[in-house]
């Protein structure tokens, strides 16, 4: 008798249906839904994947985001797109919802009382 070996089993998270929200290279296309990514689902993904670890996220990002400008410049050199739409579509999205770049202070500075 011959056994087959056994295949590791396939996880999924229950919310990401049949196909994970993951690029698709070298267009970093949206897998699931066709959109650039990180699409919304991705995103939603990576801040509960990274949730108390946003330095990993950034870091994360930021090597995903060299290779995506690399994949789309290789594509197309004419119309890879432009720094400032690629840096806020990789990195500026989880930096908008971090409480590091939130101001903390509302209204203006009150000035310091001098001692005479």
């Amino acid at each position: 008798m011959s056994e087959e070996p056994a295949r590791p089993a396939q996880t999924q998270r229950p919310d990401s249906g049949p196909r994970e929200h993951t690029p698709l290279r070298p267009i970093w296309l949206c897998r699931a839904c066709g959109q650039p990514w990180p699409c919304g689902r991705a995103k939603l993904a990576l801040v509960a994947e990274y949730h108390g670890n946003q330095v990993s996220l950034f870091l994360y990002l930021a090597g995903l985001l060299h290779d995506a400008i690399d994949d789309l410049h290789k594509l197309n050199p004419t119309t890879t797109g432009c720094a400032s739409d690629m840096f806020d579509r990789f990195l500026g999205w989880p930096a908008r919802h971090s409480n590091s770049y939130r101001s903390t202070q509302t209204g203006s500075p009150q000035p310091r009382a001098t001692e005479d």
